[in-house]
């Protein structure tokens, strides 16, 4: 009997190891410096992609990251039927992780880089204007839209550069103390 419960609490142990292990690989800190680097180098792209191919759960910003990782790995590869496969796998995770959590700012943001890179004659671009009012009005939200200090603000630069925004909107974007 002592040996069967030695051996249960053992596996028990195991099992929550292995849970605990798991789940450090998918920290949000973590996600969105791996995201960085994989979207401007190829290996760290497929390793990126790879880690987040064999997340399952249903935290709606880390399937947001792996949409993302979905649609670097279209633009490291160079035959078009896969870019389109990756794309259209970004698109749906992307859709699973808005059903999620429809006023996450960080989700809306994800989904507008990926959507604003994409070229128009793809007709993969449909959600840029939701998603920018979404962006916009999550960080005037701050520090209340659950984003940290350091996203909030490279949100908005972002946001602020190219044609990301009007001026209207980037107006507004200025006015905001982050």
């Amino acid at each position: 009997m002592k040996n069967s419960l030695a051996l249960l609490s053992a596996l028990l142990l195991f099992c929550f190891t292995a849970l605990a292990d798991k789940s450090s690989d998918y920290k949000l800190s973590q996600l969105r410096v791996q995201f960085l680097e994989a979207s401007k180098d190829s290996k760290v792209g497929r390793d990126f992609h790879k880690l987040m191919s064999n997340y399952e759960d249903n935290n709606p910003v880390v399937l947001a990251y792996k949409a993302v990782s979905e649609a670097i790995m279209a633009k490291h590869v160079w035959n078009p039927y896969m870019k389109m496969k990756h794309l259209q796998n970004s698109s749906a995770i992307f859709e699973e992780a808005v059903q999620l959590d429809a006023t996450s700012p960080e989700i809306r943001f994800l989904r507008f880089t990926v959507e604003h890179y994409v070229p128009r004659y793809l007709n993969m671009s449909k959600n840029l204007q939701e998603d920018k009012a979404k962006i916009i009005a999550g960080l005037e939200r701050h520090p209340k839209s659950g984003l940290s200090h350091d996203m909030a603000r490279d949100i908005r630069a972002f946001m602020l550069t190219k044609d990301h925004c009007t001026e209207q909107e980037k107006q507004r974007l200025k006015r905001i103390p982050i």
